[in-house]
């Protein structure tokens, strides 16, 4: 059936969806979310058939993905005809079933989401399959190859290509602004792709941009690699492993995220990694809350890796408070390129030192820790980030005061004495998303006190920043009624942390950060 395009102008982050009459469905025996081909001249595509009562019968309509991919203009013809339902969809069906999928069944699946052939509610239903069921070993093995063969990949030479990760779960983490430079200031390469905030705060990608541009090409990104090392780039509009980011845009509304290992390494096998450190940060103000769990994890990356050619060293770190002071993305950066200049908070030095380390150990130094210590005491850490912001086209010389941050401010007091016993980094997280972060840069939290630390009555608890002044008294007024700081005045006076039915009406947050 040939019929007139009309441009509708509304993306759907990514589905290709197309419009029909009634009538036009009817004669082609199209059902709504059906599949249908459509072909225009030399190009062809499948789209999700969607039914409108009303909408004129000689037309269909085109969202802007659609449109894009297929390069058709408006009023323009296309030929349009019914289209099997998507192999990948049995697969589906029968990963739902609790059945074991192979690596065939994998690919097909993967495939069909790049190409856009499966419908969200099909994506939403493998995603739940796999939360229910579990993936074995193996089938996160043909996952990740499915999800590396399906995007580009980047190649720095023969190696050693050395990398750093962390699963997330904690606010603050700003580690990789250091463990990068440290590295390649050692003379190794360190290409650092990464992503924005879900969740959080601050992904690395929002702090780093508030230093030097991010959504570098990937040219561009083997340009400046070449020239300092490493990078610290975002790599959403890379395409590396692009099946990722379509099953994260669906895991984020369910609350699960069943493909945390495949997601994750196959975004260093894409970029070339040979050495990658993982940083699982364990406890209770983390996602992953016990050392059982978080060996367990580590044990399937160490797996999972070998699978794929991957030498991968596991870190548990102390995931019970934030990390640092700074709680968003120019207060993160602020913090770290503070530390890289011998300042900063020491938890901060102390587990970069450690994460570099470990990297320097896979590699073959002995003292890893010493190496490490040495590029970040020496400068040398310091003028090797400069060098990389540089390349990435901002300014190297910027220094932390240099950093903008919210305007609108206000400081939040202790009403009693104490000791700081418990932190909620999911209050904090809340908080601080309340003021504005991720999108306004300058927003955030700058945390004055710790677990352990003594308290007086009237001293600053926490610091708010936000870039508008609605926001700043949004978020003080959750954070007076979430109290993300708990202090006590001995022991047994603070049993309860929490009460159910709780005393707001707010949903826990949900971590998926990559």
């Amino acid at each position: 059936m040939e019929l007139a395009v009309e441009v509708l102008m509304i993306t759907t982050g990514g589905s290709r969806i197309a419009i029909l009459s009634e009538e036009s469905a009817s004669l082609l025996g199209v059902h709504s979310s059906d599949r249908i081909r459509l072909v225009y001249g030399k190009q062809e595509l499948i789209a999700i058939a969607n039914i409108a009562p009303y909408f004129p019968k000689n037309r269909i309509g085109l969202y802007t993905e659609t449109v894009q991919a297929l390069g058709v203009k408006e009023a323009e013809t296309v030929n349009v005809t019914l289209a099997p339902l998507p192999e990948s969809l049995y697969n589906v069906r029968a990963k739902l079933h609790g059945e074991r999928l192979r690596e065939q069944d994998m690919v097909t699946i993967v495939k069909d989401v790049v190409e856009r052939h499966l419908s969200t509610v099909e994506i939403a239903g493998f995603l739940t399959a796999l939360s229910i069921h579990g993936l074995s070993t193996s089938e996160n093995e043909a996952l990740s190859r499915a999800m590396v063969a399906t995007g580009k990949t980047l190649n720095f030479g023969a190696g050693p290509i050395l990398d750093k990760h962390s699963v997330g779960g904690i606010p603050g983490d700003k580690t990789s602004m250091l463990v990068v430079p440290i590295v390649a200031a050692a003379g190794y390469t360190i290409p650092k792709t990464s992503s924005r905030a879900i969740t959080s705060p601050a992904g690395t990608a929002d702090r780093v941009e508030t230093l030097c541009p991010v959504n570098l090409s990937i040219n561009e990104i083997q340009a400046t690699v070449a020239k300092t090392g490493g990078c610290l780039v975002w790599g959403g509009s890379l395409e590396l492993a692009p099946a990722d980011d379509l099953f994260i845009q669906v895991e984020y509304p369910l609350g699960i995220d069943p493909m945390l290992l495949p997601s994750i390494l196959s975004k260093k096998k894409a970029i070339g990694a040979t050495h990658v450190a993982i940083d699982i940060p364990t406890g209770m103000g983390a996602k992953i809350k016990t050392r059982t769990e978080a060996y367990t994890l580590a044990s399937d990356f160490v797996d999972l890796g070998k699978r794929l050619g991957l030498n991968i060293q596991c870190a548990l770190t102390f995931g019970d408070q934030p990390l640092g002071c700074g709680i968003g993305p120019a207060l993160e950066a602020r913090e770290a390129l503070a530390t890289l200049m011998g300042d900063g908070p020491p938890d901060l030095r102390d587990k970069a030192i450690s994460l570099a380390g470990m990297l320097f150990e896979m590699v073959g130094c002995e003292d890893g820790q010493a190496k490490a210590e040495e590029m970040l005491s020496s400068g040398k850490a310091e003028e090797k980030l400069r060098e990389i912001i540089a390349a990435q086209g901002g300014n190297p010389k910027v220094q932390p005061e240099d950093l903008p941050v919210g305007p609108e401010h206000v400081e939040v007091r202790s009403e009693r004495a104490g000791k700081v016993i418990w932190l909620s980094t999911e209050d904090i997280v809340r908080v601080a998303r309340e003021a504005g972060a991720p999108k306004e840069k300058g927003a955030g939290l700058v945390l004055h006190s710790k677990l352990g630390e003594t308290v007086h009555k009237g001293s600053v608890l926490f610091e708010i920043y936000a870039e508008r002044s609605s926001k700043l008294a949004s978020a003080l007024e959750l954070a007076s009624q979430l109290s993300p700081v708990v202090l006590t005045t001995k022991p047994a006076e603070k049993m309860v942390l929490d009460r159910v039915p709780e005393k707001l009406t707010h949903e826990k947050a949900f971590s998926l950060d990559r």
